[in-house]
């Protein structure tokens, strides 16, 4: 994905299910109008989840995730199906693809009872339509279509349905509502080695564009030079929004009367969890010798010296608790299984991974008693200053 590309966790997710050669990977390529997934008449074709990303009207950008048979008994088959279901915790909406010569059997009842268990909207594809000699008696309903993704009968209908079902998904704000037109607000971006060459973190991205989306003015400086941006100003900055690891140097130099936050508490709010990661805050006190700590990313990348998760935080943490600590890390879309172990799970901000995504690991933590902070708020409480980056947010923590 090219760096101007919508982000995969801002994305409308959409998951294809089915039996295998019901024609899962027919539909996506008709819908992409491209040879996304191979198809072949031989059963499990598709191994791995398929990922494709497009704009598709009316919702914009979205990403279709073609899955593997879900009715391959095989070993393989069996982990491959894991991995399916496992997409369901991300996505948005369900395509339930069904061979329309064959027909809903007891496979497909108990996928519909999954997407109802799960909260998921869902349509039922009836696929090879083509096939049937009276297609004009099949009746749709708000929750079903007929297709022919070999003869592109209903393709763009099956689209529009898409549509229709998600048109009401709620547009969530990072930092818009935090904002009017006209207002300064300067963003602290520390560079350091583990910073990514030549461009700027996600997060900060994301800031900068819905500031401007929403006519405010994006000051973009250093910590080190934070002191003569702020003195150079024509008048205060509405918000100072910094980078947590030098949140505490950065305390110092803004005045008390601007409000100051960091990228990362606003992507908590963003998630829609703030408030919950603040309430496990207090379990960072509560650690005992040899206790466990699970570091999560919802990204990959080449971990450097002084890596933020799995060197700074952990070393910040040791400095607090004169305990042994013992620490495990995860990153990607791979999160544990079991967390008996965990005493706490200190997550990143999330910007790689989508709300859906995010909220299953929130609710799997509880799920097994476990608290869950992120990033900037273990950090801030660390250096002592979780306290001023949530005062903007304390009607919102009540």
């Amino acid at each position: 994905m090219g760096l101007n590309s919508t982000p995969m966790s801002e994305r409308i997710t959409i998951g294809l299910f089915g039996r295998m050669n019901a024609g899962k990977s027919s539909i996506i390529n008709a819908i992409t109008d491209q040879k996304v997934s191979i198809v072949s008449n031989v059963g499990g074709t598709t191994t791995d989840p398929v990922y494709k990303s497009m704009e598709l009207l009316p919702l914009g950008a979205v990403t279709l995730i073609d899955t593997s048979g879900l009715d391959d008994n095989t070993e393989l088959g069996k982990l491959r199906i894991d991995k399916s279901l496992d997409i369901l915790r991300k996505i948005d909406i369900a395509l339930l693809v069904v061979d329309v010569t064959v027909g809903i059997s007891k496979f497909e009842e108990n996928l519909i009872k999954e997407f109802k268990d799960k909260q998921k909207q869902y349509i039922i594809v009836y696929n090879k339509c083509d096939l049937i000699e009276s297609v004009s008696d099949l009746k749709e309903t708000e929750t079903e279509i007929f297709v022919s993704a070999d003869k592109n009968i209903n393709i763009e209908k099956l689209k529009n349905k898409i549509g229709q079902c998600l048109k009401d998904k709620t547009k969530k704000h990072l930092v818009g509502d935090l904002v009017e037109k006209g207002d300064v607000v300067v963003l602290v971006t520390p560079i350091d080695n583990s910073a990514p060459k030549g461009r700027l973190i996600l997060p900060q991205q994301q800031v900068i564009r819905e500031l401007i989306d929403n006519g405010a003015i994006a000051v973009v400086t250093r910590e080190t030079e934070l002191e003569i941006t702020l003195s150079s100003l024509k008048k205060a900055p509405k918000l100072v929004i910094t980078d947590s690891q030098v949140f505490k140097q950065v305390d110092k130099i803004v005045p008390k009367n601007i409000p100051l936050t960091s990228f990362s508490i606003l992507f908590a709010r963003y998630k829609g969890e703030l408030k919950t990661l603040v309430k496990g805050v207090k379990e960072i006190e509560n650690l005992q010798e040899n206790d466990t700590i699970l570091i999560s990313e919802g990204c990959t990348h080449h971990r450097q010296c002084g890596d933020i998760g799995s060197v700074k935080i952990p070393n910040w943490i040791q400095e607090k608790i004169v305990k042994k600590i013992n620490f495990d890390t995860s990153s990607g879309n791979e999160f544990p299984k079991g967390l008996s172990k965990y005493k706490l799970i200190i997550h990143c901000g999330g910007c790689m991974l989508n709300a859906n995504e995010m909220k299953y690991r929130m609710d799997y933590a509880t799920k097994n008693q476990k608290s869950m902070i992120n990033y900037g708020i273990a950090i801030s409480f660390l250096h002592g200053t979780l306290q001023r980056s949530l005062e903007l947010f304390v009607n919102e923590l009540n």
